[in-house]
């Protein structure tokens, strides 16, 4: 069998001490599979736990890293008709993305439509599905309608501040640092808060005292339950991250006066889940946003395999411009820093 390089991390530990660029194995395409080529993989929070070993999905180790990427076909199998050679396709989760190549089944892959740069399209199946997601499942909203957020400038608070303002929604974001500020504003939120001390006030001039049916919570602990507060009755505070690291905090009388719903999701979940049509109309919906500039993600800077520590280390930083990927020759050159 051929080798390839890729990303792998014998051990748990701190990402950028146990991750290394090794030779790995890889098969020759079945009948049914296709070998693809990366192009592009992100960085992606969930990652770096995984490597830490503090994630719900352990890999067996040793373990290739990466959740999601975009690749191109080199070769499909005797019986695949849907993807052919040339087709840039999404990666199925599972795969460990950070390496030259892989082998999948090809019903597992999503053909990218042409006209989307390949960093944009290696982005979409984490964040952008997951406030997609969210937006749609949890409360019945209208144009006009407000959402709150915490973590706003994460990846997912961007993608729901800049969908939410495509339907017709606005947004009240919680920040941690005031220079996030204008920047948020920029791509459409409507309200930018730091996230401090009790904010139901300000909240409530800020948005005319409208009454808010959901609340988007990615950190736990002071911050979710700022969230929690500003809801009407009758509101759902969703809980997809732990930035915070800390647990929530739901008092009796938000469940018993206010009967607010609590609950959580993780877009891992919901692909285990889905049927491949709800994948593809999810896929689609997606493509489409970035095809008509709704939908766009920041880079910082695109690595190659071989400059693993140097990208883990970065990722992990705060105060960065854009995300950190991985990619293929050709995609590195093209946001290789000045």
């Amino acid at each position: 069998m051929p080798n390839v390089r890729a990303i792998v991390f014998q051990q748990h530990g701190v990402p950028h001490e146990v991750a290394r660029v090794e030779d790995v194995e890889i098969a020759s395409p079945g009948s049914d599979e296709a070998r693809v080529r990366l192009l592009a993989a992100p960085i992606n929070p969930a990652d770096l736990n995984v490597i830490e070993g503090k994630y719900p999905i352990r890999p067996a180790l040793p373990g290739v890293p990466g959740v999601e990427g975009v690749g191109v076909v080199e070769e499909a199998g005797s019986e695949v008709t849907a993807v052919r050679a040339g087709d840039r396709v999404l990666l199925p989760h599972g795969v460990g993305t950070w390496r030259e190549a892989c082998v999948v089944k090809a019903l597992d892959l999503a053909v990218v439509p042409p006209g989307i740069a390949a960093e944009q399209a290696a982005m979409l199946k984490i964040n952008p599905a997951t406030a997609l997601r969210m937006l749609a499942d949890f409360a019945k909203l209208e144009p006009g309608d407000w959402v709150l957020q915490n973590a706003a400038n994460s990846g997912v608070g961007r993608a729901v501040i800049q969908l939410a303002r495509f339907k017709g929604l606005r947004t009240v974001n919680l920040v941690r640092r005031a220079e996030l500020i204008a920047d948020l504003t920029d791509i459409g939120a409507d309200v930018v808060l730091l996230d401090e001390g009790d904010l139901r006030e300000q909240i409530r001039d800020a948005t005319g005292g409208a009454s808010i049916r959901l609340a988007l919570n990615a950190v736990g602990g002071d911050s979710a339950l700022r969230l929690a507060k500003s809801l009407a009755p009758h509101g759902v505070v969703v809980t997809y991250g732990a930035m915070g690291r800390q647990p929530l905090k739901i008092p009796n009388g938000l469940l018993i006066f206010q009967n607010l719903v609590w609950c959580g999701f993780w877009v891992t979940q919901w692909y285990r889940h889905a049927k491949a049509g709800e994948q593809a109309a999810l896929f689609a919906e997606l493509f489409k946003f970035v095809q008509d500039g709704v939908l766009h993600t920041p880079v910082e800077r695109i690595y190659p395999l071989e400059e693993v520590t140097l990208a883990l280390i970065r990722a992990a930083q705060s105060g960065r411009s854009g995300k950190i990927l991985f990619g293929a020759p050709e995609i590195v050159a093209q946001f290789s820093p000045a």
